[in-house]
Formats: C-alpha cells, sequence, structure tokens
C-alpha cells in the first residue's frame, strides 16, 4: 500500500505529471481540485479526516498524491515517499503563462506570491523530502522516476 506524495511550487508540472502517471493506470488524487481542501484563516488546508481516509483505503498498487498546503507535514510519516518536484525559474514562469485550465499565476500579484514562495517555501519542502526531482525534462523521464521511486518505498 504505497503511497507517494508529490508536492512543489506553483509551474512545476505536479499536475502534468500526475496525468502521465493516470496515463499509465496508476492511481492519483490531484487534492486541488474537489472538496480535499478547505481554507481557514486564508490558508488552503487539507480536510485532515479525508486524507487520512485516503491514505488508510486497501489498494492495489501504488496512490500518487498531489498537494502543497501547510498542514502536508501532519502526513508525512503516512507516506512512503515525499517528492519534490521542482524547475528553474525561467521554467516555471513561462509554463505559468502559457498553461490552460489553470489560471493561477497570470496576474503581476500572483507572479510576486510565486516568486517568494520559491525563495521561502521550496526550502522547507526541500528539507522535508525524500527525492527532489528536476521537471525541464520531458515529463517521461519524470513519470518513469516517479514510478522507479513507488517501487524502491514498496520494497
Amino acid at each position: 500500500m504505497t503511497a507517494i506524495l508529490i508536492t512543489g511550487m506553483s509551474g512545476v508540472g505536479k499536475s502534468t505529471v500526475l496525468t502521465e502517471l493516470a496515463r499509465r493506470g496508476h492511481e492519483t488524487v490531484d487534492t486541488d481540485y474537489g472538496d480535499w481542501i478547505h481554507v481557514v484563516g486564508g490558508e488552503p488546508l487539507w480536510r485532515e479526516e479525508l486524507i487520512d481516509n485516503l491514505l488508510d483505503r486497501p489498494r492495489a498498487g501504488p496512490l500518487f498524491v498531489q498537494g502543497t498546503v501547510a498542514n502536508q507535514v501532519r502526513f508525512y510519516p503516512r507516506f512512503d515517499a515525499v517528492v519534490l518536484l521542482t524547475a528553474p525559474r525561467d521554467v516555471i514562469f513561462h509554463r505559468l503563462r502559457t498553461r490552460t485550465g489553470n489560471d493561477f499565476g497570470k496576474t503581476a500579484d500572483q507572479l510576486a506570491r510565486i516568486g517568494r514562495d520559491l525563495e521561502e517555501t521550496e526550502p522547507l519542502l526541500r528539507a522535508a523530502a525524500t527525492h527532489e526531482l528536476d521537471t525541464s525534462g520531458p515529463l517521461e523521464t519524470v513519470g518513469a522516476a516517479l514510478m522507479k521511486i513507488a517501487e524502491l518505498a514498496g520494497r
């Protein structure tokens, strides 16, 4: 019952790689969509009961969960690996400007916030991660690396 958390800043490709993993037949959950998150005091947080229930469910293969929220640290012991996805700043900002399906990162204020997050939050995520993957390469390579991490974590 391997569970892998995929985390990182906006624009690093978390949702894209999750789609790739699902295409390959793996169970995935993108906590940015649905009822996984609620806002408390202006801060998006996982609904802890829902995440606990998700991680308690029996499953045949690895589960890949995507999210970046303040209370994710509470769940780190429940994951077999915490994978930080990263990319160079210019790659991230290009992706944000050109992506479709998610408007976050389009305004100057949002880009400034993402820049601050890269400086302040990403180092905290890096310190807690068990793995770090640069997503500036081919999607297939990142997907394969995540599957390898899940395979090794499940042993």
